[in-house]
């Protein structure tokens, strides 16, 4: 029999999950059961290749210290894993224990997390520890205590080596429920593959660093985009300018799309044409693309776009504005 053992805290030496691991192990050893322990703090930067060792395992104890809220990111990590890329044929024939002990509060309901994680990925439950330990010495030490977790070890060899029998669970259905089926399925060697690369650093880099040059170019492309966006009707207007003597102002126009207006000042033979934000225009004006686009290519003239209801608004005084269809003449197109 194998038995696995994925333990999720840090390691300290005075963690009392620690002690019952090392209690329990001795039982297992008399009885003659592989036994091997994962400090998931060790693997840390594999741990998504390692729900390929439960292909090797008749029985798996989840490990955790309850420090300050919750259980231990590593053993999330490593839950994570197991979804995503561990082998579910297998996992279901897997019988797990749950152990969980608390320098704080909360164990029952990370025992609780654990189990229903389990039985989601399609495993078997086995009855598990929780307690709250204040001192580690005196669990060491207490006789009815090592002999409590002795027993719980025992009971837990003797349900993988007999496959007891348990009761299918509702949380099993989620394996095949969450599963989307237009993603594309992966077999249990392409998941093992992936999760090889997934924990290779290396790898993972060039891929970042694939995205960010992929998203360099793209912002590029887009700044590029916006540069161009930034000129339009810039020329047209310049290349139209007449300029008459009595006719200035300044003038906002709210084209649609646009991120910011197109500011028109007008002094005499002076024109200045751009996009900005213009304080307390003489004139401010509201109008579709397509508008725009007809009175820049002669179809249309601004007093007429006002006129017949084209321009969304227009605020501002009517006889300033009638002086840009002097000033600016465009050749129909």
């Amino acid at each position: 029999m194998v038995i696995h053992v994925y333990y999720g805290g840090r390691g300290l030496v005075d963690d009392p999950t620690l002690t019952v691991l090392e209690k329990m192990q001795a039982v297992f050893e008399e009885l003659r059961v592989d036994f091997k322990k994962f400090n998931l703090y060790e693997y840390k930067n594999t741990i998504p290749t390692l729900p390929q060792t439960l292909k090797e395992a008749d029985g798996v104890i989840l490990a955790s210290t309850v420090e300050w809220y919750g259980m231990g990111g590593y053993l999330l990590q490593f839950l994570d894993a197991c979804w995503q890329f561990g082998d579910k044929e297998k996992i279901a024939g897997i019988y797990m224990m749950p152990i969980v002990m608390s320098r704080t509060n909360g164990e029952r309901e990370v025992m609780a997390e654990l189990n229903t994680a389990w039985e989601c990925l399609g495993g078997k439950l086995h009855a598990g520890l929780c307690a709250y330990v204040e001192n580690t010495i005196e669990l060491e030490m207490n006789t009815k205590y090592i002999a409590a977790i002795e027993k719980i070890a025992e009971n837990f060899y003797r349900g993988v080596n007999q496959k007891e029998v348990t009761f299918p669970s509702s949380n099993q259905l989620v394996k095949t429920k969450l599963v989307n089926p237009s993603s594309i399925p992966l077999s249990p060697q392409e998941s093992e593959q992936l999760s090889e690369f997934v924990s290779d650093e290396e790898y993972v880099q060039k891929q970042k660093e694939d995205l960010q040059e992929l998203a360099s170019m793209f912002k590029g492309k887009l700044r590029s985009e916006d540069a161009a966006s930034e000129e339009e009707y810039l020329a047209p207007l310049r290349k139209a300018f007449h300029p008459q003597a009595h006719v200035a102002g300044s003038f906002a126009l709210k084209i649609e799309g646009k991120k910011q207006d197109l500011v028109i000042r007008i002094a005499g033979t002076t024109l200045s044409v751009g996009y900005g934000k213009l304080e307390k225009p003489d004139i401010e004006m509201e109008l579709d693309r397509s508008v725009m686009d007809k009175i820049i290519s002669g179809r249309m003239t601004f007093q007429r776009a006002f006129m017949s209801g084209e321009m969304k608004k227009m605020r501002g005084d009517f006889r300033i504005m009638s002086g840009l269809d002097q000033v600016f003449v465009f050749e129909e197109k």
